[in-house]
């Protein structure tokens, strides 16, 4: 299992998609995945949070650690 870290600027949620997006197309026939935490605070339940932005949108499989 291979890690990557880099470092990105603008949306979270549009950035890590961009990142898993490259990742995939660079490794071809490997799994690709998006592992983030979910949010607790009242606001995120409102207008949103990574981990919804992500579950609209991602194009890999997603996986949300409560």
């Amino acid at each position: 299992m291979a890690w990557e870290f880099e470092r990105r600027q603008g949306i979270v949620a549009d950035q890590l998609i961009a990142a898993a997006t490259e990742i995939r197309a660079a490794h071809g026939g490997q799994t690709v995945a998006i592992v983030v935490g979910s949010s607790s605070h009242a606001t995120h339940r409102v207008v949103g949070s990574v981990a919804v932005g992500l579950a609209r949108h991602s194009p890999v499989p997603l996986v949300i650690v409560p």
